[in-house]
């Protein structure tokens, strides 16, 4: 049997990442119908087209190429988001990893800037090179979408360059056009002190949302 990418449950303080199910499409509708005006250059359903959205991220997933999830907050128990692995990349002799993208995501706006995106890329960042021991993690995004390119760079990756014409436009209004894709990437090399940085992030925003604790006088 080939390569199959498949990704388990991965759990964080403030997200859990599970396998995108049917059972989290209640949830995203509410989510993907917060509040739509970030997502210019982000393929987002609508309430009404969640399901078709599951089934189209099943089929993917069903091809041995995808592994997607939802990004469950701890607090509440809702799903609030999707992101997911593609397009592993093998040896050439054996079938094993040197290279996967990090891509699909979007969140909800209540929880965009809270924390959830930089714990979550912790979280696949920290599985891809610890367990799967990529080489290389590759994130990419509409060059035009400046607020996506800061927060890849926020979470460490780097950024390559653009490439021109690269993939399909996800942009409303865009159906049947080509995007100019800004290239990021992490390599092993630089995991370490990127993983430093991030727990250092995550703990100080956990921190500042620890309740004091009171002392008798």
């Amino acid at each position: 049997m080939g390569f199959r990418l498949e990704g388990p449950v991965l759990e964080g303080s403030l997200v859990r990442l599970e396998p995108l199910d049917h059972r989290h499409a209640p949830d995203l509708a509410l989510a993907a119908e917060e509040e739509r005006s970030s997502y210019g250059f982000t393929w987002v359903p609508t309430a009404a087209e969640v399901g078709q959205y599951v089934d189209a991220q099943h089929a993917r997933v069903a091809t041995g190429r995808f592994a997607l999830f939802a990004q469950v907050s701890r607090e509440t128990g809702r799903a609030v988001g999707a992101t997911g692995y593609l397009d592993p990349r093998l040896w050439p002799d054996r079938e094993e990893l040197f290279a996967v993208e990090v891509g699909f995501t979007w969140l909800a706006p209540s929880v965009q800037g809270t924390g959830f995106n930089t714990e979550s890329k912790y979280l696949m960042f920290r599985h891809a090179f610890e367990t799967w021991g990529v080489s290389r993690v590759d994130l990419k995004t509409d060059a035009r979408n400046s607020r996506s390119r800061a927060a890849i760079e926020s979470v460490g990756a780097r950024f390559e360059g653009v490439l021109r014409n690269w993939g399909q436009s996800w942009a409303p209004g865009e159906d049947g056009l080509l995007r100019d894709s800004a290239m990021f990437s992490v390599v092993a090399a630089e995991w370490p002190d990127c993983r430093a940085r991030l727990e250092q992030r995550l703990e100080q925003r956990l921190a500042r949302h620890r309740k004091p604790v009171s002392h008798p006088a």
